[in-house]
């Protein structure tokens, strides 16, 4: 049985764009929010730009964009992002796939699935605003030159 390394890149983000090279795999952190402007057809466009202000309840997007830039596929790769105190997750973004969720930043599962224990020493279900990191694993190797992207949704507290 071969083993392969883990390449796993945790990126924290409070504002702007943040970036991580580590060898071949180069992951871009942004932080976004959705303009909505009504289109020619009548229908209404929805972009993700940067941000100007955000203020406590506004809906924020985290992009975790990837790539592979070496001439080797990678493969074991896990993308982590711890949230900042001042952000509560929401959800994956439409059409990411759902984050393995932490409340701890050691056990990661999905959000159903976790539990927090109170100061009586009593435990409850985990919320969306008990998440203190995301991550993902990709199931499959990064071919050589490819790249994709993750995304989630959040909340200013």
């Amino acid at each position: 049985m071969t083993t392969r390394p883990m390449i796993a890149i945790v990126l924290a983000a409070t504002t702007g764009t943040v970036s991580a090279a580590a060898g071949p795999l180069q992951v871009t952190s942004s932080i976004l929010v959705e303009s909505r402007s009504a289109a020619a057809d009548g229908t209404t466009r929805v972009a993700l730009v940067k941000p100007s202000k955000v203020t406590p309840g506004d809906k924020v997007i985290f992009v975790l964009a990837y790539r592979n830039t070496g001439a080797q596929p990678l493969a074991n790769v896990v993308l982590a992002n711890p949230l900042p105190r001042q952000i509560s997750y929401r959800s994956a973004n439409p059409g990411s796939p759902a984050p393995d969720v932490s409340v701890d930043g050691k056990t990661f599962g999905s959000l159903d699935s976790l539990r927090v224990r109170s100061l009586d020493g009593s435990t409850r279900a985990a919320s969306p605003n008990d998440v203190t990191s995301v991550r993902w694993r990709l199931a499959s190797p990064i071919p050589a030159g490819a790249q994709g992207q993750f995304a989630f949704q959040a909340v200013l507290k």
